[in-house]
């Protein structure tokens, strides 16, 4: 992750994802869905149906991570050992093995969701958020170790990514006693999009300057020009998660405008204990009295 590549491929994964999680909440606002389970429409039950039950956001998570753990193996030179044969031993490639506890958290993140979608009997939305979470706060344990040699615009760059991570991390945690909060939801997704841009950013400041000039850690202008870009980051980031909801708002009610019927009357079984399911059991109970009325009526002499 120590090079231009490192930090470009990583921030494009979670900018997408980030976009990916700004349709889908845009949706469900739209229509009045729940965030859990989502309305889909209706599936051809084919060879291929279980196609669609599969958890592409996991496999994308797994697939990803391995790529990046397998990046980061390829661009070790000399081996990527844990330790030398010196005496007294000592510990080798330290950021390197930072880089790969990360991606392995990814992988690893990747794999209970397709666990828990398609494995376990019944989907546990809890295992999934409880895994995010840990996997962030571990992830934020590490960037602070991270940065224990890095100084001017390295370490300004690096500090507002810990920023980010930190108040993810956080919305992650109030998420798992109020999973279904679309403001929350709208929150995570912000700071997934401003995770992911940073983090291109980064590659672009630290290895590839557009200018072609490496940035002075010692010219206190280019260390607060790094804040400035990261606050143009907010705004874009900001007007990005305004338009998709826009265009999902101008879709859903101009090409799909049976969409939100259809997921209305399919978010009454999804509902919570107080919801319209609960509402409608006593009047299933009624109906079947009913009937059982008629039965007895006609079987009577």
């Amino acid at each position: 992750m120590g090079s231009f590549i490192g930090h470009v491929y990583p921030g494009l994964f979670l900018f997408s994802y980030g976009l990916y999680q700004a349709i889908v909440v845009s949706k469900a606002v739209i229509v009045n869905d729940p965030l859990l389970h989502p309305s889909c429409p209706p599936r051809n039950k084919g060879r291929w149906a279980r196609l669609w039950e599969i958890s592409y956001r996991g496999l994308l998570k797994t697939v990803t991570g391995s790529i990046l753990i397998a990046y980061e193996i390829s661009c070790t030179r000399g081996g990527f050992t844990l330790m030398n044969r010196e005496m007294p031993p000592r510990f080798m490639y330290p950021k390197e093995w930072q880089h790969l506890t990360m991606f392995t958290l990814l992988t690893l993140n990747g794999c209970v969701d397709v666990m828990s979608k398609n494995l376990l009997p019944q989907r546990c939305v809890l295992l999934e958020k409880g895994a995010l979470v840990l996997t962030f706060y571990v992830l934020l344990m590490l960037l602070a170790s991270h940065v224990q040699d890095s100084t001017g615009v390295e370490l300004q760059v690096h500090c507002l990514l810990i920023l980010v991570v930190f108040l993810l991390m956080l919305v992650l945690t109030i998420e798992l006693w109020a999973p279904n909060a679309f403001h929350l939801s709208l929150i995570e997704t912000f700071l997934f999009l401003m995770m992911g841009s940073w983090l291109m950013q980064a590659g672009f400041i630290l290895f590839r300057p557009v200018t072609g000039y490496p940035w002075q850690d010692d010219d206190i202008s280019d260390i607060m020009f790094v804040t400035t870009f990261f606050c143009w980051h907010v705004m874009v980031n900001a007007l990005c998660l305004l338009g998709l909801y826009g265009i999902s708002f101008f879709w859903h009610h101009c090409y799909s405008p049976s969409s939100k019927l259809t997921s209305s009357k399919e978010a009454l079984y999804y509902t919570g204990t107080e919801g319209p399911l609960y509402k409608l059991l006593p009047e299933m109970e009624l109906s079947e009295k009913e009937d059982q009325a008629h039965l007895l009526a006609e079987s009577s002499p």
